[in-house]
């Protein structure tokens, strides 16, 4: 049931941006070093933070992962569990989730007002607790800016491709 729950609230959250929501108040309005909605500036910054997460995901301090995750974060796995902030920077600290290498591949963004789209392929190797493994997966990600002008991870679903 999360999983369903995840999905329907990203796809509600795509719907919104792309229908332009113009009677949602915008808390702001970017300026030129971040880019108009939907231009490259605006690709290349989301590009630039999702970047910026997967090397925080291999080495994480809580600075740097609670600069890129919105306060609202759902961040759900592959297995159905579902993450929020203070969880998921936790898992990472902790070593209960760890990556020793992450690699994105075949990812798009698309910047739909003050919402992005960015779907890859992640493969990596961890060592979660302890215990060396393979991951090999799907990742939807639902990127917002935020009032400060940040663009920050809000959703996240993994899946598992077919075999």
């Amino acid at each position: 049931m999360p999983k369903k729950t995840i999905l329907i609230a990203a796809a509600v959250l795509a719907i919104a941006a792309a229908s332009g929501c113009a009677d949602l108040p915008r808390p702001h309005m970017p300026g030129p070093a971040m880019g108009a909605t939907g231009t490259p500036a605006a690709t290349q910054a989301v590009t630039a933070a999702a970047e910026r997460l997967r090397l925080a995901m291999i080495d994480p301090t809580p600075a740097a992962l609670g600069a890129l995750v919105a306060d609202d974060l759902s961040y759900g796995h592959s297995a159905g569990r579902v993450d929020t902030k203070a969880s998921f920077i936790a898992d990472l600290m902790d070593g209960k989730s760890d990556f020793v290498t992450l690699v994105i591949s075949d990812q798009t963004v698309k910047v739909v007002g003050d919402a992005a789209i960015v779907r890859h392929t992640l493969t990596a190797d961890t060592n979660d607790a302890g215990k060396p493994g393979k991951v090999a997966i799907k990742v939807l990600g639902v990127w917002q800016r935020q009032a400060d002008g940040a663009w920050r991870l809000l959703a996240r679903q993994a899946v598992r491709p077919p075999v």
